[in-house]
């Protein structure tokens, strides 16, 4: 059969579908399984005989649709928080990887060009970071304590204030991707053009390693979760240039629900980080080496594995059920 008629013959099943997942009309879980098995039947005949058609796309994504909406519906044993972290997200994650991998990218060639700015104009560091605080860091490494600053204020302030911000700044990261992604890359490269000219002053200055004890301990969830934040920024983005099959209002919905749900993950990781500057980083120079770099890899290793590696242990899993269909 030709891909036209096919699409021809099943157009009109394929928009109740979209009805049932987008749309109004209510569809318990076992009516739902139905169409999900409905549509794999026809995934599955799509990819042998139009493998690189979008129709492959545009069935995929439905059937990934009716399969969250199943899981989502019927009742479940486990908590419904348990189930957002441990299924919900990871799915996501493995669904969308492509925007994490972009996320990365954007992230390490920003720091790059901090840092080879910052080693090529030394006003650099002053222009980013101001002059009051270039001054006091320098007084404080002078002092013998390059991050003194992170002493300031007390333990409940600091983790509730640097918390606070950290939120702020990761929700611009992912709903300033509603411009076409500019957003989104702008704030990226504020934040890695800060990061790269800020270690390498410290680099400058002969107290890298001390900058590392105090700023990575808690920088590692940190700055991990902006990436994440700014993948889901990059998603919301392309929903919007990108439709594929969709209206350009029904793809950036979805692009918007899908991006919020990654943005809601990072906020653990961005309390736990806020909590371990209010609390810990204070104390990173008169701790242990040991200490302070099993605590910088445990959280750095804990966030890594989840947004990394358990996403793709749990697509595996639900695929070995063929209870997933493959999102390529």
């Amino acid at each position: 059969m030709r891909e036209v008629a096919f699409i021809k013959q099943n157009k009109e099943k394929w928009l109740e579908f979209e009805q049932a997942i987008f749309g109004k009309a209510k569809k318990n879980p076992d009516e739902m399984a139905g169409l999900y098995i409905h549509l794999i039947n026809d995934l599955s005949y799509a990819q042998t005989y139009y493998p690189k058609s979008k129709t492959v796309v545009y069935l995929n994504y439905l059937a990934s649709q009716i399969y969250q909406r199943i899981y989502k519906t019927k009742r479940q044993e486990t908590n419904r928080i348990v189930y957002f972290f441990s299924t919900e997200i990871p799915l996501l994650i493995y669904q969308y990887r492509r925007y994490v991998l972009y996320a990365f990218v954007l992230f390490f060639v920003f720091v790059g060009m901090g840092v080879l700015s910052a080693k090529y104009d030394d006003g650099l560091a002053r222009l980013i970071m101001g002059d009051e605080y270039v001054n006091q860091t320098l007084e404080n490494i002078k002092g013998g304590d390059p991050v003194a600053i992170y002493k300031s204020g007390s333990n409940w302030g600091s983790f509730i204030g640097i918390t606070m911000n950290n939120l702020k700044v990761g929700a611009m990261c992912f709903l300033l991707g509603i411009l076409a992604g500019v957003g989104t890359f702008y704030i990226m490269l504020q934040n890695c053009l800060m990061l790269g000219s800020f270690q390498y002053f410290f680099y400058q200055e002969g107290v890298f390693w001390e900058s590392v004890q105090g700023i990575w301990i808690h920088g590692s969830m940190e700055i991990f979760a902006i990436v994440i934040e700014a993948a889901a920024g990059l998603l919301l983005g392309a929903s919007l240039l990108f439709p594929k099959t969709y209206s350009r209002l029904t793809s950036l919905k979805m692009g918007m629900k899908n991006g919020l749900k990654i943005y809601l993950s990072t906020i653990p990781f961005t309390i736990a980080a806020g909590f371990l500057e209010g609390f810990v980083t204070r104390y990173s120079l008169e701790m242990p080496n040991w200490l302070n770099v099993f605590i910088i890899l445990s959280t750095l290793s804990l966030i890594s594995f989840y947004y990394l590696i358990f996403p793709s242990i749990v697509a595996k899993k639900l695929k070995s059920q063929n209870s997933l269909p493959s999102f390529e």
